[in-house]
């Protein structure tokens, strides 16, 4: 379903540019309290707004606000919240609806808007597609202030119970927070638990998100790994809803390894609903060859946590999530959340009294090959005969033995590429073929 303003999680892009301002903010606020009502909600629409830590956040937060008030809603500050949490609060508050402002794993110079419904679960590309229908040409009123809501503690307490009380005593963990929205959860919550916590990402002042630390930028947490003799680093991004691992040794691990141990423990421990894994297509071969091997099936989604999320609840399915480190647990949180995904894979290392470095191994990966070529224009794929043609060109090549995978992003102006193989030169030979079939014709920059 085709949408102007929506990508794969929400509405993003740089802040003051055409799309991402206080003007179109306030718009897409009153477009989101009008879509409530023409679904048949009744009664005061209450609506929680969290954002990140960007210095832009406070103003779009406003924005939002003021388009919500003018089309009937109530809107509610959550302040600086991870998106998870968030969702929980919408649950928890049986609010009407959540919006986090929030550009995720982007710059600081980067800003966005999600919304969640009253189960705490991102909106469908139809009902996105029935906010973009409903937004209006202006919004009237004034800014006016916002009533608060402290949803920290509920959040912290939940997500301490996820482990036994003491559980973490005697551990030394880096935590890097990305100088985002979880600094002033995660901390508190491993430190509840009894560990010994040593900070990276923890000082946010509005520019600094994501720059040079957190989920996207794990070198660092690697180094102070190995350097503290750490027994595990954690890193989340700017908005909490990601998570990477790194083990004793200072080896990073992406959300397929993850997912992988999670999945093999529940499957041995009987606790993998419908014994079923949901991925994406982003998600290694290696992933679905060991699921299946201990007697588990996988499904593929489209990329994006949403629609993992979507196919989850459809099946029933415990365990979902993103290579990218979008790891979902329902029982814990109706969304991507990387302090639970971090806490689970604790909770196997404590069960089964193994490192982080022996778990890993789980997961054989086959070998792949990632490119993202940042465009001037995002042209159709249809429009790209040479891109089409190598493509279809190296999957006949591979037959059963690979996959390409050739996909815009739905967040930014880049093209991903991905080529998995029998062997490390035939992925990169395949990749560099579509690269070159890419720059042909396209204006990469």
């Amino acid at each position: 379903m085709n949408r102007k303003f929506f990508g794969t999680d929400g509405v993003r892009g740089p802040y003051g540019g055409p799309v991402v301002n206080e003007t179109f903010a306030a718009r897409l606020g009153c477009a989101a309290a009008t879509w409530l009502r023409q679904t048949g909600c009744t009664g005061p629409l209450r609506v929680l707004i969290g954002r990140d830590t960007r210095a832009s956040g406070a103003a779009l937060e406003a924005a939002v606000a003021r388009g919500l008030r003018s089309a009937g809603a109530e809107p509610v500050s959550l302040g600086v919240l991870p998106t998870p949490a968030v969702a929980r609060s919408v649950v928890r508050q049986k609010a009407a609806l959540g919006v986090v402002i929030t550009a995720s794993h982007n710059p600081a110079e980067d800003n966005g808007i999600k919304f969640f419904g009253p189960r705490g679960v991102k909106l469908t590309d139809a009902d996105e597609s029935a906010i973009e229908a409903a937004l209006p040409e202006t919004v009237a009123g004034l800014p006016a202030p916002l009533p608060t809501l402290d949803a920290v503690s509920d959040y912290v307490s939940a997500m301490t119970a996820v482990l036994p009380s003491g559980a973490l005593a005697g551990w030394r963990i880096v935590l890097d927070t990305a100088n985002g929205a979880t600094c002033g959860t995660s901390p508190r919550v491993l430190r509840g638990l009894g560990a010994e916590v040593l900070g990276i990402g923890d000082a946010p002042d509005g520019r600094n998100i994501n720059l040079g630390v957190g989920s996207e930028h794990p070198a660092a947490l690697a180094a102070r790994v190995a350097a503290e003799n750490a027994r595990i680093g954690i890193a989340h991004d700017g908005d909490g809803d990601r998570c990477v691992l790194c083990d004793e040794r200072g080896a990073i691990l992406d959300g397929d390894e993850i997912l992988a141990i999670l999945a093999l423990h529940a499957l041995r421990c009987r606790k993998l609903e419908k014994r079923t894994l949901v991925v994406t297509v982003q998600s290694n071969l290696g992933v679905d060859a060991v699921v299946s091997a201990a007697g588990g099936r996988v499904l593929r989604t489209s990329v994006g946590d949403r629609y993992v999320i979507e196919r989850m609840l459809a099946e029933g399915a415990s365990l979902g999530g993103e290579s990218s480190g979008h790891i979902i647990c329902p029982q814990y949180s109706p969304t991507g959340d990387g302090l639970v995904a971090a806490l689970k894979v604790i909770e196997v290392m404590v069960s089964t009294g193994l490192p982080l470095s022996d778990l890993r191994r789980v997961l054989v990966k086959f070998p792949q090959a990632t490119m993202a070529l940042k465009v001037r224009e995002k042209k159709p794929l249809e429009q790209l005969p040479g891109v089409r043609s190598a493509t279809a060109t190296l999957e006949k090549e591979l037959g059963v033995n690979g996959r390409v995978l050739v996909r815009w992003s739905g967040t930014e102006a880049k093209l991903r590429l991905l080529v998995e193989g029998p062997t490390e030169q035939v992925v990169r030979e395949g990749i560099n073929r579509l690269e070159a079939a890419a720059r042909a014709e396209l204006a990469v920059v």
